[in-house]
């Protein structure tokens, strides 16, 4: 079957001349990434580097006339358009590696999985296309290398969201433990305090019941020493008592 055209409206460019078999086997969008081979033409539908928000995946492809010259609907002509492709995601998983490795807590951990794991599920099916295709074109060294480095990446990947999900699992069970400890303080802090309730309850009890106003001698003093005095004393047992609760 001869090449012919692909029509304006198809999802690839208005330009490539493929075979017919690919545009039956393709829709409006990329869908998931495969490789396509017809009469010696190649088709790889790829996706670019996705972000944690997208809700769709944004295609790529490029394609292998049978004389081993590759195009691309993003990056022009040559193989330089995969290793562009390959590119970005290679150098999105070192900045990722990085703010791995600086991360400092639960909030750093989940950033760094949040925009991590589309691009893990990607890897995996970027290698599985990229050795799709090297069964169909098994005599092109370029393919060989580029699903060899797409395996690397696939790993890169793979190892990176276990250490984050890793490092976040132990971020979070320190925090529990932590959280836990400062319970059980608080919970011994309270008993404390439930003691010394307990203990002069009887006392406060009776003393409002049938009052102990004894002669003591500040009745006398002007005011507001009196007062001050007793505000100052009440404050410093009132800190002692708080040093022991909280010790």
């Amino acid at each position: 079957m001869g090449a012919t055209r692909v029509v304006a409206k198809s999802i690839l460019p208005a330009v490539w001349e493929i075979p017919p078999k690919f545009l039956d086997r393709l829709g409006e969008k990329a869908g998931r990434q495969r490789a396509m081979f017809a009469d010696g033409h190649l088709l790889l539908v790829l996706h670019g580097l996705p972000q944690p928000d997208d809700t769709e995946r944004k295609g790529r492809y490029f394609w292998r006339k049978p004389d081993g010259v590759w195009s691309s609907d993003e990056f022009g002509s040559g193989p330089n358009a995969l290793v562009r492709h390959l590119g970005e995601y290679a150098s999105a998983l070192e900045r990722l590696e990085e703010q791995d490795e600086t991360a400092a807590g639960i909030e750093d951990y989940f950033a760094v999985l949040q925009e991590l794991a589309p691009i893990h599920r990607a890897s995996r099916n970027l290698h599985t296309a990229f050795q799709q295709a090297r069964e169909m074109c098994p005599e092109d060294r370029d393919i060989i290398n580029f699903r060899d480095r797409a395996y690397r990446i696939e790993r890169t990947a793979e190892l990176l969201y276990q250490d984050a999900r890793n490092s976040l699992d132990f971020a979070i069970a320190k925090r529990t433990e932590e959280q836990a400890l400062s319970s059980q303080k608080m919970s011994v802090s309270a008993h404390r305090l439930n003691v010394l309730a307990a203990f002069f309850f009887p006392i406060a009890t009776l003393t409002a019941l049938f009052g102990v106003n004894l002669k003591i001698g500040f009745e006398e003093v002007a005011p507001p020493f009196p007062f001050l005095g007793l505000l100052v004393l009440g404050l410093l047992l009132g800190y002692l008592l708080k040093l022991f609760v909280t010790r």
